[in-house]
C-alpha cells in the first residue's frame, strides 16, 4: 500500500518480469499501481489517522508508548543487522 509512488520506478527497482504479470492476467504492472494520493483527497497524516482507527477498531488494538529500553533495543537492532551493507545490499 502507498500514498504516493512512482510506478515507473518502482517496476524498475522490483524487476518485474513480463512472465511474472502474465501470470495475473494483466499487461502492464504500472497501471494496476493506484496509490492511495489519487483515490482522495485527504492528506498522508489523515489516511494514517484513518487507517489505524479502522485496524484498531476491527481487531480490537490499543495504542501504546514504548518505553526507553524497548526503543533503544528496537534502535540496537536497526544498527547492527537492518542498517548493514548485508541486510541493505542483499538480492535474493
Amino acid at each position: 500500500m502507498s500514498y504516493d509512488i512512482d510506478a515507473q520506478r518502482m517496476v524498475q527497482v522490483l524487476r518485474i518480469g513480463r512472465e511474472k504479470i502474465s501470470d495475473k492476467g494483466i499487461t502492464s504492472a504500472v497501471k494496476r499501481v493506484d496509490p492511495l494520493k489519487s483515490q482522495t483527497s485527504e492528506d498522508r497524516a489523515q489516511i494514517i489517522s484513518t487507517m489505524m482507527d479502522t485496524f484498531a477498531a476491527r481487531t480490537n488494538a490499543t495504542v501504546v508508548e514504548l518505553d526507553d529500553i524497548t526503543r533503544k533495543a528496537a534502535q540496537d537492532l536497526a544498527q547492527t543487522k537492518f542498517d548493514t551493507e548485508a541486510w541493505t545490499a542483499r538480492v535474493p
